[in-house]
């Protein structure tokens, strides 16, 4: 049993930290990461991608940089407190260096620009406010006063929404596709700016939902927008090559 901690002398072991991050569903994150990163080396390899020993270099002085080694002196240390060899580290900086030129092919600026031209409407966002109410006939009944008066939306959010967001009058904010429930998301979404629309019961109907559309703001390839794009192609890819490979938890 391996030790990796103590505590007044007392050993904390390899299985009680699984233990525990299984227990905390932190386990099954750190796993599904590890088989991502690794099916991500194997496809530069396959594809022929080659890491220089001048980049491993280069990666290993920025990793001394930002922990504040200075001297290999200093590195070993560190490393022999971790339990790491030199052929060890060497390789973790390695596959991190392939990683990233896959991504870069898989995310590039090309690839990005690509999918958005196919895929623009499903960045297109609204900014929504919401009215949240536990019965369907105080919601009828607000939408029918928030129709005559529709001005009055912030102070009705505040003074009868059972939302976290009454204190904001109502705001939810900037959304994007994909953010609302599905009956929800096809209204509001192509609803005109100061459209009141609702009320939308939740599935037990226990709340009843009222929204309003504060604005309407087509999909332009921002870098908010850049950034959502380049995790889209990334999962993507990764759900691809795992198609390519038997992954079997032990």
């Amino acid at each position: 049993m391996t030790t990796i901690l103590k505590i007044d002398g007392q050993a904390i072991s390899v299985d009680e930290l699984l233990q525990s991050l299984k227990l905390t569903g932190q386990f099954e994150g750190m796993i599904e990461q590890l088989a991502k990163d690794r099916i991500t080396v194997l496809a530069a390899r396959k594809q022929g991608l080659r890491v220089s020993e001048e980049e491993v270099q280069g990666r290993a002085d920025q990793f001394r940089r930002v922990r504040g080694l200075h001297r290999a002196s200093d590195t070993n240390k560190y490393l022999d407190a971790l339990g790491v060899g030199l052929e060890e580290f060497e390789a973790f900086l390695t596959d991190s260096l392939y990683q990233e030129k896959v991504m870069q092919r898989v995310c590039g600026d090309e690839a990005v620009r690509a999918f958005f031209s196919l895929n623009s409407p499903r960045f297109d966002s609204i900014e929504v406010s919401h009215i949240v109410l536990d019965s369907e006939g105080k919601a009828r009944e607000m939408i029918s006063v928030l129709r005559d008066d529709p001005d009055s939306f912030d102070e009705m959010a505040r003074e009868h929404s059972i939302a976290d967001t009454r204190q904001k009058g109502g705001l939810i904010g900037k959304v994007l596709r994909g953010s609302l429930r599905g009956d929800v998301e096809a209204k509001v979404f192509n609803a005109p700016a100061g459209e009141l629309l609702g009320p939308f019961a939740s599935t037990d109907r226990t709340t009843f939902e009222i929204f309003r559309v504060n604005a309407r703001h087509p999909a332009r390839l921002d870098d908010e927008t850049a950034t959502e794009v380049r995790r889209l192609l990334r999962e993507e890819w990764l759900r691809a090559r795992a198609q390519e490979h038997v992954i079997e938890a032990c």
